[in-house]
């Protein structure tokens, strides 16, 4: 599956100040990664997030966000933001800010 090229953009500028931040290609898009842990990808033109399972009830709960069910099954921690929920800046980066907080608090691989 291909990813939005001006998606996977607009995460690049919004990590662009963080360090420890690499790309890599998985689950037939992009992902985002801090310190070895994915906290965020683009997949076709859904930007993908890590927010893990405390959070994830509440990621639920915002407009434009579904469970990520790559695998057919929901990935609890994990959530799909449509085009729509992402479609501004500030929007793009809560989203992208709330996956690194969560990778950040994770031991590094």
């Amino acid at each position: 599956m291909a990813y939005s090229e001006a998606l996977a953009e607009r995460v690049r500028q919004a990590v662009s100040n963080q360090p420890a931040v690499t790309e890599r290609k998985m689950f037939g898009g992009l992902a985002f990664m801090h310190a070895g842990n994915m906290f965020c990808g683009v997949l076709g033109d859904q930007l993908m997030v890590r927010v893990g399972p405390d959070a994830y009830d509440a990621a639920l709960a915002q407009p434009h966000a579904r469970p990520m069910d790559f695998t057919g099954r929901p990935m609890r921690g994990m959530v799909y933001v449509a085009p729509q929920g992402c479609r501004s800046a500030a929007d793009l980066e809560q989203w992208v800010q709330q996956g690194l907080a969560f990778a950040r608090g994770l031991p590094g691989k």
